[in-house]
């Protein structure tokens, strides 16, 4: 391990955030070349059985546990296991990892069911966020999968999203372990939204409620 590899592990470890490669190497003075290397270094140390890995996603960097412990770190730190992402939650978030940005009657158009329930709690887990709204008529509500999305389902960027099915998989395996929800008691943004501009004059399916 070089210097600078053990001096940018002190940083993320002290941070306990996500940090931008970039400021940290501005403040470390290093090149951009040697800086790559340390970083190739600690991936190395923190990766395979290591209880710790290091994330790199949207060109940032933070350590997290190792996934295939999380049953044992949540038997310790989480005892009270409450509710965990439905599957129709995981389908949500697939989906607009794909498409992003998104409106939910969008979403809803391709799993032909009402998505509100699925979209509120992503956003309040903090997987999906608004990220404007779309120019037709009503301007709903664009969603967009966020950097912690990326994080915990270890995708350095949107990019590199494996196909949907695959993505699928990975989603539901990890959050068997990764992830619970409190179900949402009211609304936290208007449910009503008006159909979009690319829909009118088109036969709208019905849509019947999630479970």
């Amino acid at each position: 391990m070089s210097l600078l590899s053990n001096q940018i592990e002190s940083v993320l470890f002290v941070s306990g955030k996500a940090i931008e490669e970039s400021f940290i190497r501005e403040k470390l003075n290093a090149a951009e070349k040697a800086f790559d290397k340390a970083v190739e270094e600690l991936k190395a140390k923190y990766s395979g059985d290591a209880g710790i890995h290091l994330l790199q996603f949207n060109k940032k960097l933070q350590f997290a546990t190792n996934p295939s412990y999380s049953n044992e770190v949540e038997a310790v730190l989480n005892p009270i296991k409450e509710k965990e992402l439905t599957n129709a939650m995981l389908e949500t978030l697939a989906i607009i990892a794909y498409k992003q940005p998104v409106t939910r009657l969008e979403v809803e158009e391709i799993r032909a069911v009402d998505c509100t329930y699925s979209v509120q709690n992503l956003v309040r887990l903090g997987l999906v966020e608004v990220v404007g709204r779309k120019e037709t008529i009503g301007k709903p509500l664009l969603f967009a999968t966020t950097d912690d999305f990326l994080k915990r389902f270890s995708i350095s960027d949107v990019t590199d999203l494996p196909d949907y099915e695959t993505l699928l998989q990975k989603l539901q395996e990890i959050s068997t372990a990764d992830f619970s929800v409190k179900t949402v008691e009211k609304p936290m943004f208007d449910t009503v939204e008006e159909v979009p501009e690319f829909l009118e004059g088109e036969q709208v399916q019905k849509v019947e409620v999630e479970e």
